[in-house]
């Protein structure tokens, strides 16, 4: 009779337990993610717009529970292009860094007094520009001190689960975790939608509709808190 061999028992008890921790492995991985899908529209005073001006939203997704996010390795860009900032709306996670080019052959400035996020790149002409970190969840206004129609917006996010719809107004977030929090839907000119909800394959889109009342330009000052002039030395 052949005697036993000790190591083969223990390798078939560690089978043993793998096998029964699997469902839990499983549930913690890519499976366990959802998404969440729909649709935004947008009116100004009653009227419809077109749909490819929902790309300035954001769509985001808060666990109830926070997570630990880490700065984006990559950074992110808003560039300046025909007098405007490109793209008008940002989203980054907390900590991450936005350089900000200039893609026009003439002098730009990008500044922002928003609180904890205050930042002033200085006057610069073409070129790849500065770049400035984000310390701080919140919302950052992006003006250019030489032109007053410029505005750029930076949502700075606790979260790594944010998207844009797309030219259609469908917008669709994927990888998010199946667990109770807070989805928000961002535009920087109506005041922010938002359900708490727990995400699954099986919800159905949703359909979501924001009525715009703020401005495109929103009145304000230069970065010394002084009106806007002309200035022919300055490259408009």
């Amino acid at each position: 009779m052949m005697p036993q061999n000790p190591l083969a028992g223990e390798s078939v008890r560690v089978l043993l337990i793998l096998v029964l921790m699997l469902p839990g492995l499983l549930l913690s991985g890519p499976l366990y993610a959802a998404s969440i899908e729909g649709h935004l529209a947008l009116t100004a005073e009653g009227k419809p717009l077109r749909s490819e001006e929902a790309q300035d939203a954001i769509v985001y997704f808060r666990p109830k529970v926070p997570t630990h996010v880490l700065p984006a390795h990559e950074t992110y860009t808003m560039s300046t292009l025909r007098k405007q900032f490109t793209p008008r709306t940002l989203a980054i996670i907390v900590g991450s860094k936005v350089r900000f080019p200039n893609d026009d052959p003439i002098l730009h400035n990008a500044f922002s007094l928003s609180k904890d996020n205050a930042f002033d790149v200085g006057l610069y002409g073409e070129g790849v520009g500065k770049t400035v970190t984000f310390s701080h969840v919140g919302y950052v206004r992006v003006y250019c001190n030489v032109h007053h129609s410029m505005v750029g917006s930076i949502l700075v996010l606790d979260t790594p689960y944010f998207t844009h719809p797309d030219a259609s107004g469908t917008f669709r977030l994927a990888g998010v975790p199946a667990v109770e929090g807070d989805l928000v839907i961002w535009h920087e000119r109506a005041p922010a939608w938002h359900v708490v909800t727990k995400p699954g394959d099986a919800d159905k889109p949703l359909d979501v509709h924001l009525e715009l009342t703020q401005r495109r330009i929103p009145p304000h000052m230069n970065k010394f808190g002084k009106p806007y002039g002309r200035d022919p030395n300055r490259g408009y």
